[in-house]
């Protein structure tokens, strides 16, 4: 598969088959993640897998309750949970920058990370879903995570078991313009 097909064929899958995913798989994703780019070269990031069933499952348990409940199924039906954690600031360069300028780079980092182990995940046959509405002080906690970081997001991943229809996408003449805005 070409990267435009893989890039034009990744959906957000909240399905999934009942099928173990290789830890050689998973690593494969792992390291189309490492290797990304970041400010000043911080690598903010490190990936926490859940793919023992009985932790993912208690995971899930612990993180969506109350207002995050409507996502436990897709925690629960996915094969792997992949808790991205951040350390806020990065490096000292990072750091400075993101004061003057009020960007949090070591988000935008972490995105970039994420999508290239989403897109390797594609590329591997796996699907994929970014879940982001989770108790973070629960997962915290359950993740037993020093105090200086934080889970940002979970990867839900596995064999897809549903073909999603691609999303209605705005005009390319809506999203770009030369020179000014």
């Amino acid at each position: 598969m070409t990267l435009d097909e893989i890039i034009k064929s990744r959906r957000s899958i909240r399905k999934y088959q009942d099928k173990t995913v290789p830890r050689e798989l998973i690593e494969q994703c792992l390291e189309a993640a490492r290797l990304a780019p970041s400010a000043c070269n911080s690598q903010p990031y490190r990936f926490v897998i859940l793919d023992d069933k009985a932790t993912k499952n208690s995971f899930c348990e612990n993180v969506f309750t109350g207002l995050y409940a409507n996502c436990k199924n897709l925690g629960m039906n996915a094969s792997v949970l992949i808790a991205v954690c951040t350390k806020a600031g990065g490096n000292i360069t990072t750091r400075l920058g993101q004061v003057i300028s009020g960007t949090k780079f070591y988000l935008i980092d972490t995105g970039i990370a994420v999508e290239h182990l989403v897109l390797k995940a594609q590329d591997l046959g796996l699907g994929t879903c970014w879940i982001g509405w989770f108790n973070t002080k629960k997962a915290k906690k359950f993740l037993k995570l020093p105090f200086d970081v934080k889970c940002e997001i979970l990867i839900a991943l596995g064999y897809p078991d549903e073909e999603p229809s691609p999303r209605p996408r705005k005009e390319f003449k809506d999203i770009i313009s030369y020179n000014k805005y």
